[in-house]
């Protein structure tokens, strides 16, 4: 098992990109808008983001919570996705960023989001999406597994603590488990389960390629990428998904 503090490690390194490429931070806002769009305004519980990269969610979304495993700089404070400090039915939407891919456990870490949110609160996953681009994107060009076929561990075993926490990536788990259904999660309704082109941020090199286009192309691209939306089996490298809390299993 790999050290949990390579987690660590790919956020220091992406800060440096971050800095590096501007285009980044547009292209974030509008993954932002895309989460804030789906966010349940009827409740007045708390907004959490689990596992806060560099990108800052509080520009689009001013009173969300950032958390992270590591106390670093842009976090408000530390939260393990396991077991977490807020009280039951205290949060009115949890948002996971590129981090649903990362719990080893995920029928656990849906356990403990029930728990805490607020009944009809959502929980909004923004992962890898898997199509005939998306198998290409995050197969022989990227440093995680898809791992499409691997071992799914959903629930964890027994014994097992929220602080037995290694490296754990498998970008394909979001995909199965929301579009092929390979789970079920009771307490829990989807909403949406949509896949978004995103050509506009794969040609933009990411936080580790080159980028493929100048920044003043950015709105053309964006043109293309809804088009591309239209063929989300062939060009979605992006998973939305929302869930809406409906009961405590």
């Amino acid at each position: 098992m790999e050290s949990i503090d390579r987690h660590q490690e790919e956020i220091l390194s992406n800060q440096q990109r971050w800095n590096e490429k501007p285009i980044l931070r547009k292209i974030y806002k509008g993954f932002h808008k895309r989460i804030s769009d789906n966010l349940p305004l009827h409740l007045e519980g708390s907004i959490v983001e689990l596992g806060s990269g560099i990108a800052d969610i509080s520009e689009t979304i001013p009173n969300c919570l950032r958390t992270d495993l590591f106390p670093n700089p842009w976090i408000d404070q530390v939260e393990n996705a396991y077991r977490l400090s807020f009280p039951d039915r205290s949060v009115s939407a949890i948002i996971l960023f590129d981090v649903f891919h990362h719990l080893r456990y995920p029928g656990r870490a849906l356990q403990e989001f029930n728990r805490v949110l607020m009944d009809e609160g959502h929980l909004i996953i923004f992962d890898p999406g898997i199509s005939l681009l998306g198998r290409l994107v995050y197969g022989p060009f990227h440093p995680e597994p898809l791992a499409l076929k691997e071992p799914l561990t959903w629930s964890a075993p027994e014994g097992w603590s929220p602080d037995d926490l290694d490296y754990y990536a498998a970008q394909g788990n979001a995909h199965r488990v929301f579009l092929r259904g390979e789970f079920t999660y009771p307490g829990w309704e989807k909403l949406q389960a949509k896949r978004y082109a995103e050509v506009s941020y794969v040609a933009s090199g990411g936080y580790s390629k080159p980028q493929m286009y100048p920044d003043f192309l950015f709105p053309l691209v964006k043109r293309i990428d809804k088009v591309l939306d239209l063929f989300p089996m062939l060009f979605g490298t992006r998973l939305l998904v929302v869930l809406k809390k409906t009961s405590t299993p």
